[in-house]
């Protein structure tokens, strides 16, 4: 039997100034069954009634912090209380609030990368197991339906045997020194204290990272990494550029920038396997290209009959009409709230319902972030072979 309610959530960050709070509300509303009842969006109370109040919510439900938000909704009857929280702060206290639901018994969605270091992501993987909660991180790439079908075309063995990944995610916006201006997005990025270990790597080439592993299936083996401070006074990289081995023995290139002038989200990954290549491009995310050497090119469009399921499950729009950052959100939100919806029924979700990331996927994120940071110091190739706790 079914659930036969809306399922509710709340949110921890979000508040005032926030600009990825907005975006999961969005893109979680697509979903027309899942609805905002909670929240603690701000570090301050007045704040987060302020965020409250602008989305109308029951103020009683507004708290003045994530503990007393955790301990006040794990008393409320099932149904009532809120069946998941959004964390979506700086990644510095992704942590704690985690900790505090997890241990609510409180599924959670939280926002990448999980943590600042190896150890809190590890002691999740424990938190989640013992408290048998499910736990999604928001590495929205994975959700676009051209990627799934990506995924797909490399596990049926269309390119042949993986030899090559090229991953490059190049982005403008702090060419300048936007943090000494006040800009909130920047401040609490080049924050050592709020971003950890790094800047770069940790906010956008760690999506990168998991982006490449998604659809290849491929786990690094060890890697050498440079990453750079191109303005002077920053205290974390602002670009950084990765040699990749893989385990199968492929070779992988991984490009990641803030300062790369005029590039605004360019998320772009070439595969190249025995058989063929393949490209996806962020900000074209509508179509995949496969390429042989002795036949011509093949052109993949979303909304087509030809295909994979699990891309159809993961569509909102027939095609022709633009689908993207959004629903790449929401397919995220969609897929892990499927698996909640069986666990509470008593049912067994779908392949398709478990494919989000996991809290695994952050830790071995977290992982890769510190190992890069670590070759970099070192200038040196870094063994990087990491299985993190089931």
């Amino acid at each position: 039997m079914g659930l036969d309610r809306k399922i509710k959530y709340g949110m921890v960050g979000g508040g005032p100034g926030s600009f990825i709070g907005g975006v999961h509300r969005a893109a979680i509303a697509l979903q027309g069954d899942i609805e905002l009842v909670a929240g603690a969006f701000a570090s301050t109370a007045e704040k987060s009634k302020q965020t409250g109040a602008e989305l109308r919510l029951d103020s009683g439900r507004v708290y003045g912090s994530y503990e007393e938000m955790a301990q006040k909704e794990a008393k409320l009857p099932e149904g009532e209380r809120i069946d998941f929280v959004s964390i979506v702060t700086p990644t510095y206290v992704h942590f704690p609030i985690a900790k505090a639901f997890i241990e609510a018994g409180i599924n959670v969605v939280c926002d990448k990368p999980m943590t600042t270091t190896l150890g809190d992501a590890e002691e999740l993987c424990r938190l989640v197991k013992k408290h048998d909660v499910v736990f999604a991180l928001t590495h929205n790439y994975t959700g676009y339906p051209m990627v799934k079908q990506a995924k797909a075309l490399v596990k049926k063995g269309i390119l042949g045997e993986v030899r090559k990944v090229i991953v490059e995610y190049p982005q403008g916006w702090l060419a300048t020194r936007l943090e000494t201006e006040g800009a909130k997005q920047a401040v609490w990025r080049m924050d050592p204290k709020q971003a950890g270990v790094s800047a770069c790597i940790g906010d956008i080439g760690s999506h990168a990272e998991n982006l490449a592993r998604y659809i290849t299936g491929l786990e690094i083996d060890e890697l050498c990494a440079d990453l750079t401070i191109f303005l002077p006074g920053r205290p974390l990289d602002d670009d950084g550029n990765i040699l990749v081995h893989y385990k199968n023995g492929a070779r992988g290139i991984l490009y990641a920038s803030m300062i790369s002038v005029g590039e605004e989200n360019n998320l772009r990954i070439r595969i190249y396997g025995t058989k063929a290549g393949m490209e996806w491009h962020q900000e074209d995310p509508n179509y995949l290209y496969v390429r042989y050497n002795d036949k011509p090119e093949e052109i993949y469009k979303r909304g087509e009959g030809y295909l994979e399921p699990v891309v159809g499950a993961n569509m909102r729009l027939p095609q022709g009409h633009p689908e993207g950052f959004f629903g790449a959100f929401a397919n995220i939100y969609k897929n892990a709230v499927n698996t909640m919806r069986a666990k509470m029924t008593g049912g067994k979700p779908g392949e398709v319902d478990l494919d989000f990331p996991t809290v695994q996927d952050g830790a071995y994120g977290v992982n890769f972030i510190h190992k890069s940071v670590e070759s970099s110091k070192a200038r040196s190739w870094l063994k990087v072979d990491y299985s993190p706790p089931k």
